[in-house]
């Protein structure tokens, strides 16, 4: 059985959708996401609208016919904010639109205009409001200017934030996310995370609009700084055009460009489900799994920009084969054949393979294969030998499967210090961001490799515990049910003296938000060369929490919701 997603659905002149499809795409045997056939309304091509302005008593309409070239809109939009973001001579407008143009995940567009803005604006920022203050503390730093935190003209002589503070509600809630940025030692900013979720969790009561109701209690559930930027722009894009001040040229835009965006994403999930396909592992080994929807929920997680089609790709077939050797030491392998199979691996040597049963063969023979091939187009593509570095991460992390093989095998306990070590990089959070760091770096070349990657950066390991402990607490329950005994939660616990499992998953969710004190001190001082993976980094643990932390009526939804709404459900006009 397959998903058919018909990829061109065009408005007629008098309203209705028309059946016409330019082209079918199928993705082949997608589990657990199968559908009758659904239209996305998205062309496979530029081709969406043509706009007609119509004027009435409301003002300008927009009026969308058939068979248009919808890049030519997005251009003009793109042209129209980039006037209305360099045109504004008021800091507060300029930040919020440069807020809300992010959000709205068309932010991409404009890194050189904003990052500009950003630096100049240091110097002529108003006095006393908090809320601009805060604003511009946090969009630099999340844009990775230099900055240090400014707050102090906030605080009373006591080294307190001022009481009078209080009635300033949106002033509070600005200052509170900028708190999210904040890193160890910046104790100002601890300071005023805690004072800020103090006073807007008790303001419910008489807040001026049902609109700042509404974000403080998203913030308080998951702060922006914590967001995935595609969900986000989702989210954003429904939401922004029921605000009263809302810009409708720049909601337009966003919506054409998430649109647009999404049918890129759809293309290369054609790519890959095609390479998946011809590679024929899953067709010869039966339990290999159909993941790479899923999956590929992460790798937009981690690469959202769009210039990175060629990189989420590469990403995408390496953790297709990380799966498939996953479920091989996991559930699959006995103790003999994965000391074996680990053998070959170490020594990367084709006439191990001999030794093995067949279906590790085959499992080898497509990891062996599908390095090459990303390590060849790397080479065309980038100049650069990086057949060294990747293959040590595939040593590195089928060393690291086998250690927890006998760790099971044998009974033993590890610490709770040697578990996170050995599952940071079982996680294939090693794996990933040495791919990606030869892919998308800038100035990266075959002499300065090493010095970057040996060791690897401590924001590499940063990034794979919050995702090994956001893994854990999503999914402890289950694996413990399937007779798995190793967790964090339950070593934390043992080491900690914890007797409530409850208690225990509160300590882990301190960890993580300690964690994220680590990884922002990145951003504090950013080397530009690393500034990309980096942000990959900070990325990787903001899709940890939405692939692990579920709940159906709030901002974590199901994988299965998200998946729709990143790559078959469009935007409605």
């Amino acid at each position: 059985m397959t998903s058919q997603f018909c990829i061109t659905s065009l408005l007629t002149p008098n309203g209705n959708v028309s059946n016409k499809v330019s082209y079918q795409w199928k993705l082949m045997n997608i589990s657990p996401y199968k559908s009758s056939n659904r239209c996305t309304h998205i062309s496979s091509s530029s081709t969406l609208y043509a706009i007609t302005n119509i004027t009435n008593s409301e003002g300008l309409v927009r009026k969308y016919q058939p068979q248009f070239d919808a890049n030519i809109i997005i251009k003009e939009h793109k042209e129209s904010t980039r006037r209305a973001l360099t045109a504004s001579s008021n800091p507060t407008t300029t930040l919020t639109l440069i807020d809300n143009i992010q959000r709205l995940g068309i932010g991409y567009h404009f890194e050189e205009e904003i990052n500009e803005i950003l630096i100049n604006l240091a110097r002529g920022l108003p006095d006393e409001d908090l809320y601009t203050t805060a604003l511009h503390f946090r969009l630099q730093r999340h844009n990775g200017i230099h900055s240090n935190p400014v707050f102090h003209k906030f605080m009373d002589a006591k080294g307190e934030l001022k009481k009078s503070l209080c009635d300033d509600i949106e002033g509070l809630l600005s200052l509170y996310e900028a708190s999210y940025l904040g890193a160890n030692g910046e104790d100002i900013l601890s300071h005023a995370k805690e004072f800020t979720t103090k006073h807007i969790r008790g303001s419910s009561s008489f807040l001026p609009s049902l609109k700042l109701e509404k974000e403080i209690v998203q913030s308080l559930e998951v702060p922006r700084h914590m967001r995935m930027e595609r969900l986000e722009a989702r989210r954003y894009i429904e939401e922004y055009g029921n605000e009263e001040d809302h810009n409708p040229m720049v909601l337009e835009f966003a919506k054409l460009d998430y649109n647009h965006v999404q049918s890129l994403f759809q293309k290369e999930l054609v790519e890959i489900t095609r390479w998946w396909k011809h590679l024929g592992v899953a067709s010869k080994v039966s339990f290999v799994r159909d993941r790479h929807v899923e999956c590929f929920l992460w790798i937009v997680g981690l690469l959202p920009e769009p210039k990175y089609t060629k990189s989420r790709i590469v990403l995408a077939k390496a953790i297709a084969i990380m799966l498939v050797i996953d479920d091989i030491y996991d559930t699959y392998g006995s103790y003999d054949d994965l000391a074996l199979f680990t053998k070959a691996i170490q020594r990367w040597d084709l006439n191990e393979m001999e030794k093995l049963p067949e279906y590790m063969q085959i499992c080898f023979m497509a990891l062996y294969d599908t390095n090459n091939e990303i390590c060849d187009q790397i080479l065309i593509e980038r100049g650069l030998n990086a057949q060294p570095i990747l293959t040590k991460t595939w040593i590195d992390l089928t060393e690291a499967y086998m250690l927890e093989t006998e760790w099971v095998k044998k009974g033993t306990k590890p610490k709770y210090e040697e578990y996170i070590d050995n599952g940071v990089r079982t996680s294939g959070t090693h794996m990933a961001l040495v791919h990606l760091f030869v892919l998308v770096s800038e100035g990266v070349t075959n002499e300065n490799i090493r010095r970057f990657l040996d060791p690897y950066p401590k924001f590499f390991s940063l990034a794979g515990t919050i995702l090994r402990l956001w893994d854990d607490l999503g999914t402890s329950k289950e694996e413990e049910e399937r007779g798995d005994v190793l967790s964090s939660i339950k070593l934390v616990m043992k080491e900690r003296n914890i007797a409530c499992e409850e208690e225990g998953r509160k300590h882990i969710l301190g960890l993580i938000h300690g964690l994220w004190k680590d990884l922002n001190a990145e951003l504090v001082t950013p080397d530009v060369m690393l500034l990309p993976i980096i942000r990959v980094a900070l990325n990787t643990s903001r899709a940890s929490q939405v692939v692990y932390q579920h709940d159906e009526d709030s901002y974590l939804s199901s994988v299965k919701n998200h998946v729709q709404s990143l790559f078959f459900k469009p935007v409605d006009f």
